[in-house]
């Protein structure tokens, strides 16, 4: 069986010459080159609105705009998720886009009194968070918090599960040669699909 990969690239900014859109790029050359059929959402050219009160997302469907990026997460078994980490968390314009797509009714159920249903059980994810403080930092004095609340409360809430991640520090100071080896590292990845 031919496995399915989603790439979702949450920078904000479309310049494709950001660091993140090289890993990604990586990711997605090596799983393709490996036989697996791989799909790309770029958040930063998408133009939607947020979600904005309770009836918003509860009882409207998500935008026209947005549906067919329910159809690629739908059809994916393994989602990568790569961004660059803001003001301590994900930026906005993903979260938002998270907000929008993972609604009740296609990536949760309401089912009374009881916890929901998770509609998005069998997939798997990886998260690629590059950041300017140390990767080290980030994960023992933060405790990777943000990261922490887009596992549990996101992902694993749909039933994304296990879901792995690579933080990447010091983007800003890196030399070639540390870039170059997330390069090799995101490539393996994307042969083993994980």
């Amino acid at each position: 069986m031919t496995r399915h990969i989603l790439i979702i690239q949450g920078h904000p900014d479309p310049d494709r010459k950001r660091y993140g859109y090289r890993l990604s790029d990586a990711y997605k050359v090596s799983a393709e080159q490996s036989g697996f059929q791989v799909r790309e959402i770029y958040v930063a050219d998408i133009s939607f609105e947020l979600v904005k009160s309770y009836n918003d997302f509860y009882q409207q469907p998500a935008p026209v705009a947005l549906r067919d990026y329910q159809q690629h997460i739908d059809w994916a078994d393994h989602l990568v998720i790569f961004y660059p980490l803001w003001l301590g968390g994900m930026p906005a314009l993903l979260k938002g886009f998270f907000e929008q797509v993972l609604r009740p009714g296609f990536a949760f159920e309401e089912t009374g009194n009881k916890l929901p249903g998770k509609l998005l059980k069998g997939k798997s994810a990886r998260v690629v968070v590059t950041m300017g403080m140390p990767a080290l930092v980030y994960r023992w004095f933060y405790r990777a918090h943000s990261l922490k609340s887009l596992k549990r409360n996101i992902l694993n809430f749909c039933g994304i599960s296990p879901v792995r991640s690579s933080l990447i520090g010091l983007v800003g100071i890196k030399s070639a040669t540390n870039r170059e080896r997330w390069i090799k590292k995101m490539q393996r990845y994307g042969r083993e699909a994980k």
